[in-house]
Parts: structure tokens; sequence; C-alpha cells
């Protein structure tokens, strides 16, 4: 049998798919104790009981200074930005995705400049944007946006410019108007292309969060991050990187589940 056609069973599959994180876990483990026996000091490879002991201080004991429980208190601020960015990134988005990709007039006058402003790098413009918006909330949600909006822009104006051309015609010549077109023809097949944009801008939008809460804030996931780097604090480092990577890949699953809700069709 070739193997393009040997396919695992579930279980299989499910092994499959947990035997990478074992080999890394498992390397880890070999790793930190090859260090730890050369010099007990050693930071950049805690050992497990010691990352485990961060944890608990992190996420179930009340810090002393600010009287919060650091870890929970660091996740609502920081899913709190990057929620409000990605649904402003996807209004925006669909709104000139749409227009863009199906009146040529609008087409014409801004698929230039889109495709322009998609080309700056979004950390170069952080401090103009602290400059101009301050060292709040609005400039950390401002660089996502900023980062995130222009590649949904145009990925939603390509899915528009995709559609049969028949369909378009068909829709016309039944009577639909401009509007009628955009409403009951486009917008049902450009909602899952949406949110698999969404999805792939997931990563570029924690890194954006995490470079403007490093260089200004005072609480986050990645605040957290550069203020403990100063003491090498790997224990404290490698749970919040896995925690990031955690909430990624559940926001991810969460918007693959409502594509599949909201949109049975595209199935």
């Amino acid at each position: 049998m070739r193997l393009v056609n040997l396919h695992p069973s579930r279980r299989a599959a499910v092994a499959l798919g947990a035997l990478p994180f074992i080999v890394l876990l498992l390397a880890y483990i070999f790793g930190s104790n090859l260090r730890l026996a050369a010099n007990p000091n050693d930071k950049l490879l805690p050992a497990p009981s010691t990352i485990g002991s961060s944890i608990k201080q992190y996420a179930a004991q009340e810090d002393a200074r600010s009287g919060q429980v650091l870890l929970w208190f660091d996740t609502f601020a920081s899913v709190k930005r990057i929620g409000i960015a990605l649904l402003i990134s996807a209004a925006i988005g669909l709104v000139l995705g749409v227009v863009i990709g199906t009146l040529p007039v609008l087409s014409a006058s801004l698929n230039g400049f889109i495709t322009i402003v998609s080309m700056i790098p979004p950390l170069a413009v952080l401090p103009i944007l602290f400059i101009v918006l301050g060292l709040g909330e609005t400039a950390k949600i401002t660089l996502i946006v900023v980062g995130i909006t222009p590649v949904i822009v145009r990925d939603l104006a390509q899915r528009c410019r995709e559609l049969p051309f028949e369909q378009l015609i068909k829709a016309q010549t039944l009577g639909a108007n401009s509007w009628q077109l955009i409403f009951r023809v486009v917008l049902p097949q450009v909602w899952p292309r949406l949110i698999d944009s969404m999805r792939l801008s997931l990563g570029s939008a924690w890194l954006f969060l995490i470079a403007a809460e490093a260089i200004a804030s005072t609480e986050g996931l990645g605040y957290r991050i550069f203020l403990v780097r100063r003491y090498l604090a790997m224990d404290v480092i490698l749970p919040y990187v896995v925690w990031i990577t955690l909430l990624a890949f559940l926001t991810d699953w969460a918007l693959r589940l409502l594509r599949r809700t909201a949109c049975p069709w595209i199935e």
C-alpha cells in the first residue's frame, strides 16, 4: 500500500499526535538532569519540580506586593486586549475585504493602499503609536489591529474575487441590486473565510501583543515574561510560554467550532 493511502485509526492518530510532545518532554527532562548534575544551580533548564513550585506560586497564591494571583491577573489583561483587537480587525477586515473584492471602483481606489499598508512592519510603527496614542491600552490594541487587519482584508478580497462569476450574473438576472448581491451571495460564502483568516492571524496577534506588553505595560503575559527574564527565571518563563500557546490553541479550537456551527454548509 502506498503511504499516501495509509490512514491511521482514530486511536493511532491520537497516539501519533501525542508522540512529538512526549519526545520533547523526555528530551527536556534528560537535558535538565544532565545540566543539574553538572551544576545544581543551573537556571537554563530547571527541574520539573522547580517549575511546578513556580506554577503553584503564580497560579494559586496571591502576590505579596499586589495582592493579585499573577497568572490569572496577567491572563485577563492579555486576553482582553487580544479579544478586543480581534473583533475590531474582523469587523474592519470584513467590510473592506468585501467592498474591495466586489466593487471595482473601490477596488481601484483602495486595493493598492491596503497592499502597501500590509507591507509595513507593525513593530516598526510601535514607537509612533506610543508617541501618538500614549502608553495605555489604545496603543497596544491598535498595534494588533494594524498588524493583522490588512492581511484579513486582502484575504477576504481575494476570496470575493474567486467566487464564480456565473453566480453574480445569475443573481443580477433575477433582479438583485449591488447590496443584495453582497448580502445574499457574497457574504454567506465569505463568513467561513473570515473565521479562517482570524485563525491564521492568531500567531501574529500574540506576537504583537507580547511586544507591546514587553515595552510598556504593568500587567500581561508578555510583561511578566520580560520582567522575570532579568533574573533568568526560566521556571517562570517556560510555564508562561506554554500557557500562551495553550490559550492560542484554545482560541483556534473555538474559532474552528464556530466555523463548523455557524457555517455548516462549508463542511
